[in-house]
């Protein structure tokens, strides 16, 4: 029997414990840290054998193959004995993908991936088709094909997870944007992250998608050296390409004989440049599936928007209050920046990932009169951001992050959780920080 054995117990990891279960293999979890009560309910439920706060090395190096969490670094010791003894290391995605005939439309990118992941599952879903929610959002995968396989999957992916994947395909692969981000785990070596990236192209033939921003500089190089084999379908602001802005419409044109998809800017749900360039992307993805213009439409002029992204909390004395939590590197605190427009008081601070802050210098120099740093460690900002001459306050915790903020806006400005930065030096994750910042703001 196929001995299994799956690191980390979260979404991903017990999902493909139970997939693998469910395939008729002998399956070991192993967890550093605590295992969540839900999962270890399902573990067992599943009759699944799990270890939480060890790695019992006895127990996982005669495994045949290893199903890695990707929020665990291949430079992990155990890790690293598994790969030096020859055992095989797969994602979650990997090993979902090899029992299920979905179509999988897959996005990646530094920034707005789950917008675009979400605002296509919205696409598939009001045209009546079969689909999942998969990666780092909704389900994992392998548990969606253990219990309810879909026609369609709709995945989000990380650097994280692409790096584990070898023989998955994904008919539709969309990349958003690569700028510099995760660096701590690529060597500090921008060029391994974009390797990663453009892995979401990996085994894709002229049969398939890759969707792309053909204005990123970087993506254009690396479409240059590697000449993917997928059907080309780039977007962004100029008319040469397949789903574009001509000032007044947002255009997606992806096959000749289709009429093309024109919907007024001011009509669309999701606001600023960058969720233009996310509608046209997702536009894109629905029309290469054949999903009727009119559908397409109602979801762009209809689509929520996600949660910890740009979203509004509350108006307090005339100051509004914005949650972008999810704003994890500083290229998404600038596109939050580009579409404040009023005055702004900049909340900022965390795990630092490498991070460069001077693409964001000229923004907070224009929208921002105060900067507020939140992070068990302020050094690195209040070192970069105190020469400007912009009132800071260094803080380490939110609720002092918070007061503070109420403290130096004036009635007209907006308050901005937008943190450049990881969360994991106060916070479970970056919906923990968001959840605490708009409790925060509603005790005010």
């Amino acid at each position: 029997m196929k001995k299994i054995v799956v690191l980390g117990a979260g979404e991903s990891g017990t999902g493909a414990a139970i997939l693998a279960k469910e395939k008729g293999m002998e399956v070991f979890v192993s967890d550093m840290g605590e295992i969540a009560p839900m999962y270890q309910a399902l573990l067992d439920q599943h009759q699944i054998a799990w270890e939480a706060g060890q790695h019992t090395p006895s127990l996982i190096l005669d495994a045949d193959e290893v199903i890695k969490s990707p929020g665990i670094p291949l430079t992990a010791p155990l890790v690293k004995q598994l790969m030096e003894q020859g055992t095989p290391i797969l994602s979650e995605i990997e090993f979902a993908a090899r029992y299920t005939n979905a179509k999988m439309i897959c996005i990646t990118g530094s920034n707005g991936k789950t917008t675009t992941t979400s605002l296509i599952f919205d696409m598939l879903r009001r045209a009546g088709l079969d689909v999942g929610l998969a990666g780092n959002i909704g389900n994992s995968l392998a548990l969606q094909v253990a219990q309810e396989d879909h026609a369609y999957y709709v995945i989000e992916l990380s650097s994280f997870q692409l790096d584990n994947c070898y023989d998955f395909k994904a008919d539709i692969a969309i990349l958003l944007n690569i700028t510099p981000d995760h660096l701590d785990r690529y060597d500090h070596q921008f060029q391994n992250y974009v390797d990663a990236k453009f892995r979401i192209t990996r085994n894709q033939t002229s049969k398939d998608a890759f969707i792309y921003w053909s204005e990123d500089p970087v993506i254009n190089r690396e479409i240059a050296r590697i000449q993917p084999q997928a059907t080309l379908y780039p977007f962004g602001c100029h008319e040469q390409n397949v789903a574009y802005t001509d000032g007044i419409h947002l255009v997606v044109n992806s096959k000749p004989e289709v009429t093309p998809l024109r919907v007024p800017l001011e009509e669309l749900s999701l606001r600023g440049k960058h969720n233009r360039l996310n509608s046209m992307a997702a536009g894109l993805a629905a029309q290469i599936l054949n999903i009727h213009n009119d559908v397409i439409r109602e979801s762009l002029q209809q689509f929520a928007g996600v949660d910890h992204r740009l979203q509004y909390v509350a108006t307090v004395r005339g100051v509004r209050y914005v949650n972008d939590s999810k704003a994890t590197n500083v290229n998404s605190c600038w596109y939050a920046l580009e579409s404040m427009t009023s005055p702004t008081v900049l909340i900022l601070g965390g795990t630092d990932k490498g991070n460069d802050y001077s693409e964001i210098d000229a923004l907070v120099k224009e929208k921002c009169h105060t900067l507020i740093f939140m992070g068990k460690d302020n050094g690195k900002l209040i070192q970069h951001f105190g020469a400007m001459g912009i009132k800071h306050i260094s803080t380490d915790n939110l609720a002092d992050a918070v007061q503070a903020a109420y403290q130096s806006a004036n009635k007209g400005d907006t308050v901005l959780l937008s943190p450049c930065c990881a969360s994991f030096d106060l916070f479970k994750n970056y919906e923990d920080r968001g959840e605490q910042f708009m409790k925060a703001v509603r005790n005010l």
